[in-house]
């Protein structure tokens, strides 16, 4: 059985990228036509010395970021994220 294609939500431009204590947040304004404002907070397990947090950073303001998703699918076939964001925010609190 074909899997549906990804369908793309938004196109964010970055406008700012904050450092947070186990990643960043990145916010921007959608390109055409919604042009709404977004946020996207990345999180990543691993600590992050200042000069990789410094890189990243510099890397991420300059992004564009295209978020998709695949179309519907029935309930019944929908997998389990990997695992999930609720027991990762309590681990990093």
């Amino acid at each position: 059985m074909e899997r549906p294609a990804f369908q793309p939500l938004a196109e964010i431009g970055i406008d700012a990228v904050t450092p947070s204590n186990h990643g960043f947040t990145l916010t921007g304004q959608g390109v055409r036509p919604d042009r709404a404002e977004y946020r996207v907070d990345l999180h990543f397990e691993l600590p992050l010395d200042s000069r990789t947090r410094t890189v990243l950073g510099e890397l991420l303001s300059q992004a564009d970021i295209t978020i998709s998703r695949r179309t519907s699918e029935a309930p019944e076939t929908l997998r389990p994220p990997l695992r999930s964001l609720r027991s990762r925010s309590a681990r990093n609190s």
